[in-house]
């Protein structure tokens, strides 16, 4: 099968000045303004562009080339591609896979999502890395227009913004009726990926998929065994609708498991804080030590923000311990309350894509909620 490549110049310009040249790979309208952020990726490209945790951010794949195998109707995370545009060395021009259903650069066109092809992705990467993620634009055309300036001067800094609102459920939704001796697992849904709910469901779970507002009260009303807290994109300290309804439900004793935002969120309900990562965390290979055995796990991850403290523990959260460090940078990739049944992780468990390293995570919840 093979895709035509449009062939038309176009650019990323950073707001700090920096150009990148390249060609646009499909027509596009207005410029596409967003933070830019890079993933170490290989493959999995399609779970990636759906991630509703990347909405808001222009994405650099860090792989020299994606779009080899296409895209299929299996795969997706959610309903659509979550970004704003992607940045590539080069974008394949055939695909070939028994599963595809049709082509990267149709699927993202039909999206309205820009594709900027024939980039310098290592030195943008290498960039990114050395002064930290920031805002780009990407527009059409060999020269920066007077349009793509001020698109970029309007775009707002992913600090503050509540992203998880934008992108959660309007309605209630059961994903899995599972089975007559299953558990009922409530989730929070902030951008919650498809995955999750696949493996909730491999476990005999029903699941309850509520919005991200949805109060204590409700949730303790489905009588659930279990509450989980999803990933989602933005700024954790702007969902500030959040902790108290954690905090209620955690004091009631159900079971609560949380990733990514979830977790973030569990550490803002307990007295700590978050922070804004230097360029983040977005790839399949992240380095994670388990602190009560030493095991390493290779963990899926995508995330700007962290929660404060280290190894040592969660300043403002006396009540919680922290289970797992980034061995990259120290940074906290677990937490477990000392005396209720509530803890999360920073990472992916589910992947998608990714290893499965972190996988019986899954299991512990459902030992928690006596499955």
């Amino acid at each position: 099968m093979t895709t035509l490549l449009d062939e038309r110049p176009g650019f990323l310009l950073l707001e700090d000045g920096t150009l990148f040249r390249g060609r646009m790979a499909a027509p596009i309208g207005a410029p596409s303004v967003a933070e830019v952020v890079f993933t170490t990726n290989m493959s999995g490209y399609q779970e990636v562009f759906t991630d509703p945790s990347f909405r808001s951010q222009i994405v650099v794949m860090t792989a020299p080339m994606i779009g080899n195998y296409g895209i299929n109707l299996e795969d997706p995370e959610s309903e659509r591609p979550q970004i704003s545009g992607i940045v590539v060395r080069e974008l394949s021009a055939t695909f070939s896979n028994w599963r595809a259903s049709g082509s990267l650069l149709d699927y993202l066109s039909g999206a309205g999502v820009p594709v900027l092809t024939e980039v310098d992705t290592r030195r943008l990467t290498r960039h990114l890395r050395t002064v930290g993620v920031l805002r780009g634009v990407i527009a059409a055309g060999s020269d920066v227009t007077k349009e793509a300036l001020a698109a970029l001067d309007a775009c707002p800094p992913m600090s503050g913004l509540d992203l998880a609102s934008v992108v959660t459920t309007e309605q209630t939704y059961e994903w899995s009726a599972g089975t007559a001796s299953g558990r009922h697992i409530v989730a929070f849904d902030f951008g919650i990926k498809r995955n999750i709910m696949r493996l909730f469901e491999e476990r005999g779970c029903r699941v309850t998929v509520v919005p991200s507002r949805t109060t204590a009260a409700e949730v303790l009303a489905l009588r659930p065994d279990g509450v989980f807290l999803s990933n989602g994109p933005g700024d954790p300290e702007a969902v500030g609708y959040a902790p108290a309804v954690i905090k209620a439900l955690a004091e009631s004793g159900i079971p609560i498991f949380g990733i990514c935002l979830g977790h973030q969120l569990l550490g803002l309900t307990f007295g700590g804080h978050t922070t804004k990562l230097p360029y983040g965390h977005r790839g399949g290979n992240h380095p994670v030590k388990e602190l009560a055995t030493g095991k390493v796990l290779i963990t899926s991850q995508n995330h700007g923000f962290a929660v404060e403290g280290g190894q040592e523990g969660i300043p403002g959260a006396p009540e919680l311990e922290v289970t797992h460090v980034n061995l990259n940078d120290g940074t906290i990739e677990g937490l477990r309350h000392k005396s209720l049944p509530v803890f999360a992780v920073q990472y992916h468990p589910e992947a998608a894509p990714g290893p499965h390293d972190a996988r019986p995570l899954f299991d512990d919840f459902m030992r928690a909620v006596g499955a």
